[in-house]
């Protein structure tokens, strides 16, 4: 048996990343710092071969590949793929995180439902939120994993679509015998890592998910 790789990496830093906003869904592109971030990226895998790169439908994914693939015109096959888009945050969808912990503070008696979405904050807003919450409060993050907030995605509905994802991409490995990149997003990969590394969802959870790194796993095909 031979063995390939997938390369899966986070977009670079965005205007909605940059200004502590739950982007979801919205369409926002990278900064400056979020194309250099990208560019370190695409230095990590300058001398990793590639056959298949994937992408979902929103700007930050394409942005980030279009980087990577600067170094790989060896490349030949570009997929666009929306079950590896980010998480849905439904009405929350460009709030920012101070906005969040305001309506939190307001609302503590649907912590059941917004609770996982405090593993989606900022360091500093992460930091304000267990301040606020207690520890009680706090560990609510975890009751979370099966229920949307208003309008939008679970962790659990994104775990099943990242699920379908990683299905047909081991299929189209072992026929095609390639390596395979994803510009993906931060939740997308959580639930992505969680799957491939078999790891619990209190772990999945409390992943924080870098811009200028990337994960890399072999396939036996």
């Amino acid at each position: 048996m031979k063995s390939h790789h997938i390369y899966l990496f986070r977009h670079g830093q965005t205007d909605f990343n940059r200004d502590g906003r739950f982007t979801g869904w919205l369409d926002s592109k990278l900064t400056e710092l979020g194309f250099e971030q990208a560019r370190m990226v695409a230095k990590q895998l300058e001398n990793k071969e590639l056959g298949i790169a994937f992408h979902t439908s929103l700007t930050r994914s394409k942005q980030t590949l279009d980087e990577i693939l600067k170094y790989h015109p060896e490349c030949k096959e570009i997929i666009e793929d929306d079950r590896m888009i980010e998480r849905n945050y439904g009405e929350l969808n460009g709030m920012t995180h101070t906005e969040f912990i305001k309506n939190m503070g307001k609302r503590l008696y649907k912590l059941e439902v917004e609770g996982d979405l405090i593993a989606d904050l900022s360091d500093k807003g992460r930091q304000e939120a267990e301040q606020f919450l207690g520890e009680q409060g706090y560990n609510l993050i975890h009751r979370g994993y099966h229920i949307p907030p208003p309008g939008g995605e679970s962790f659990l509905m994104v775990e099943e679509r990242v699920k379908s994802f990683i299905d047909d991409l081991l299929v189209l490995m072992k026929k095609e015998r390639v390596n395979v990149a994803i510009s993906a997003h931060g939740n997308s990969i959580r639930l992505f890592r969680k799957i491939m590394e078999n790891a619990s969802p209190q772990e999945a959870v409390a992943w924080q998910i870098p811009f200028d790194l990337y994960y890399e796993y072999e396939i036996r095909v």
